[in-house]
């Protein structure tokens, strides 16, 4: 998103507000096609190449979740880091890596930690944050609490050499100790989209010490990317038009909260590479704001994204409808036409992204297959 609000800053008000702390089915009867019927994933979804696209894109109700099978393939196998390196942060502060043998890599998405592993590192890590949720990372120790707030005592108790994380998470002072202590702290941009995947692929890389299997990997990441995004532009509507009018919506039922991600926030990146219509250009709904019965009634969604989480903190789609009546009268709460994915996928980006295009596409143009 050139020029628009970084997702830092949606990240930074997630945090503020406390934000940070499937799906039932139906049929639609058509005398010409017989009945569409969106399916909830039991397993993965599968790939955009092996499923049938629906004639129109329009012609399907119900609650879909789609499922990225996202296996760690490590670029390289076990890299040697060429240390000591110096790099400038993305604060422009230089810092200087002597040792990367035990690494914390932590964001609000798991994005960090995800390409630690897919460089070839995987076993250099010794923490991880809530939201690194893969199997192969599973039996590292947290260092959040209170979902994604930072804990000093465990980050200092894990001794690590070296920290690469964003602003994305807090308190800030956290950070700060770290860097107090003697800990090497490299902070990168905390922006996430299809824009940047590469360039913090090769930021990672290039603080591990790693930068030869940080290009081949950002290379990869963005071929992937291409292809996939050239698929779904083969299916997609030519006409905007007839796209489907598409809305993130950002929920924490538990706590009331309910926000509508627009220009800048990353959501707009993920609607325009799955073929969607982003209303949120449209209705000049900007970076992440509180959702309101005006803005529903202005974009009339034919389609909301969520985070399964999220939806299942409202109380499923019964839930969240009987909570915003004004969504309920859209066409997306008329058809209850929702897509959703796993919080830890849906806008990581990073050397996933092809997999989370590819899995929200089938669950779009294909819902049966879902």
């Amino acid at each position: 998103m050139g020029g628009g609000v970084r997702t830092a800053a949606v990240a930074g008000a997630v945090v503020m507000v406390g934000l940070l702390a499937s799906c039932g089915l139906s049929s639609k009867a058509d005398p010409a096609e017989g009945d569409r019927t969106a399916a909830v994933s039991a397993g993965s979804t599968p790939p955009l190449s092996e499923v049938t696209p629906l004639d129109d894109v329009r012609d399907w109700d119900g609650e879909v979740t789609a499922v990225a099978e996202t296996p760690v393939d490590p670029v390289a196998d076990d890299p040697t880091p060429k240390l000591p390196v110096t790099v400038t942060d993305a604060q422009g502060t230089k810092v200087t890596v002597q040792d990367a043998s035990r690494v914390l890599a932590l964001d609000v998405y798991g994005t960090l930690s995800r390409t630690v592993f897919e460089l070839g590192l995987g076993d250099n890590l010794v923490g991880r944050d809530v939201s690194t949720e893969f199997p192969e990372a599973d039996d590292l120790p947290l260092v959040t609490q209170n979902g994604h707030e930072l804990n000093a005592e465990a980050i200092l108790g894990l001794d690590p050499t070296l920290i690469i994380t964003d602003t994305s998470l807090g308190p800030w002072d956290v950070i700060l100790q770290m860097r107090d202590s003697g800990i090497p702290v490299v902070v990168l941009d905390s922006h996430r989209g299809l824009d940047n995947a590469a360039e913090l692929i090769r930021a990672v890389a290039d603080s591990l010490g790693v930068s030869d299997a940080g290009k081949a990997l950002a290379e990869r990441t963005q071929q992937q990317i291409d292809a996939v995004t050239a698929e779904i532009a083969e299916i997609a509507p030519a006409d905007r038009g007839q796209r489907l009018r598409t809305v993130f919506l950002y929920v924490r039922g538990q706590s009331g909260v309910y926000y509508m991600f627009g220009e800048g926030s990353g959501a707009d990146s993920l609607i325009d590479a799955i073929g969607g219509y982003d209303v949120a250009e449209e209705i000049d709904w900007n970076g992440m704001k509180p959702l309101t019965d005006e803005g529903l009634v202005a974009a009339q969604p034919d389609l909301v994204l969520m985070m399964s989480g999220g939806l299942d903190s409202a109380g499923g789609v019964d839930g969240l409808l009987e909570r915003l009546p004004a969504l309920a009268q859209t066409p997306a709460g008329e058809h209850r036409r929702f897509v959703t994915m796993d919080d830890s996928q849906i806008l990581g980006f990073g050397p996933i992204s092809a997999s989370v295009l590819d899995a929200l596409a089938v669950a779009v143009y294909a819902p049966g297959a879902a």
